[in-house]
């Protein structure tokens, strides 16, 4: 199969070439190839897009998500990858859960997923979970995600056995005590609704504490969903001093402040919190600089009664899948932030290298993983056209640009948009 007259995102560059895909990679990439083809004139290729960071909910909790919806909502929003994260029922802790997600995901047939790993046994915080198993079973990296590893020697030993075997610590960055129950962002607007805030050093001080532990052992580490103006300053201290730290963001710190807070709507609630104008700026600028190196979803669908709630109560989280790529094209490229190429590092070649993932970029030899979008076109979110079972939004009615028309994932289309 040959895709024809495309802008194809290169690294570093953008041009008009036609791509061939033969035996589910990619063959050729040059002008004016024969053979049969779509035309794809006015479209551009984007190395198939990986999401890091993503929750798809089974085994455990599949009334708000599972693999199959999931996979559904991740080749429509472009993504060829994902990576879900290890919080199901039972928790991702061990190779019996991990070989279950790999095996229902190649039933499903979509998209690639990736398994993450529990840091502690049951996410309880006490015991090291069988990390070596878990790698030998699929895993991809290992983290606790949703709270951080309370016991700073015991976070320790999980980088230094991680390490081990080839593998990361994703870091959800929070002292939960320091939260205290807090819900937003603590601040004009916290004080505004009367909502408990959380105070930005909640999560500056766990960034902080797996910067040191990674620089004193000399050992890799990632912190996940970065959302303060303090804690990207923190990395990129240490990137200049050397640590081997990587970090990511999502689209709704760099599209959103805590003004839409205001109206309670429960769609907004996130962990860590929206925070303010500062903040987004600051974000903004650390994915500009190399400081912030992914983008990720974070997609945390929900059904409709976890958030039909008063706000103290809804639950945490937003459906980022099918709306990812156009916001953050929308927000950063058309913005002025950052070339096609850098949106394509941050959502594609990045997140293969901190995981070692094949694929990521568009060269001969490599997977036929693409994801090719229309990038004139507007349309207005809307929820009720979701494939996830989350519909959980807080972007709904926004006019964006960025059309996903095909994914494509080991040359197989796996999306066309009708």
């Amino acid at each position: 199969m040959i895709f024809r007259n495309a802008d194809v995102v290169l690294s570093g560059d953008v041009r008009k070439l036609d791509l061939r895909v033969e035996n589910g990679k990619i063959a050729e990439l040059a002008e004016h190839l024969e053979g049969e083809g779509i035309d794809c004139t006015g479209l551009t290729i984007f190395p198939g897009l990986i999401d890091m960071h993503v929750h798809l909910r089974e085994p455990g909790f599949e009334k708000k998500e599972n693999i199959e919806s999931g996979s559904r909502a991740a080749v429509k929003g472009g993504f060829t990858q994902v990576c879900c994260m290890p919080n199901t029922k039972p928790v991702t802790d061990n190779k019996v859960v991990v070989s279950y997600i790999k095996n229902r995901a190649r039933e499903v047939g979509l998209c690639k997923v990736n398994p993450i790993g529990a840091i502690t046994e049951g996410q309880e915080g006490k015991n090291l979970a069988a990390i070596g198993a878990m790698k030998a079973a699929g895993a991809v990296a290992v983290s606790e995600d949703g709270k951080s590893v309370v016991a700073t020697n015991l976070m320790a030993n999980a980088m230094m056995y991680a390490a081990d075997f080839g593998l990361k610590c994703l870091c959800h960055c929070e002292d939960s005590a320091l939260v205290d129950g807090g819900v937003v962002n603590e601040g004009y607007y916290s004080t505004l609704t009367g909502l408990k805030g959380s105070i930005r050093a909640a999560e500056d001080i766990i960034i902080a504490r797996e910067i040191c532990l990674a620089e004193s052992l000399s050992l890799p580490v990632h912190i996940c969903h970065v959302s303060t103006y303090s804690g990207v300053q923190l990395i990129r201290e240490a990137k200049a001093r050397g640590v081997q730290v990587t970090a990511e963001t999502c689209p709704h710190y760099f599209t959103l402040t805590d003004a839409a807070i205001a109206d309670f709507d429960t769609n907004t609630k996130v962990n860590p919190p929206i925070r303010a104008e500062k903040d987004r700026l600051a974000i903004i600028e650390g994915l500009k600089d190399g400081t912030l190196d992914c983008i990720v979803t974070d997609h945390a669908p929900h059904h409709e009664d976890d958030k039909n709630v008063e706000y103290a109560l809804a639950a945490f989280g937003i459906s980022g899948l099918e709306t990812s790529f156009a916001l953050s094209y929308t927000q950063l490229v058309k913005g002025g932030v950052l070339t096609l190429s850098e949106l394509a590092d941050k959502m594609s070649a990045n997140p293969a290298a901190i995981l070692n993932l094949q694929g990521g970029r568009l060269e001969v030899g490599a997977p036929a993983d693409l994801t090719i979008v229309d990038l004139n076109k507007v349309w207005t979110i809307d929820p009720k056209d979701f494939v996830s079972k989350g519909k959980n939004t807080p972007f709904a009615g926004r006019e964006v640009y960025g059309r996903v028309k095909y994914t494509v994932v080991d040359g197989d289309i796996k999306y066309r948009e009708e």
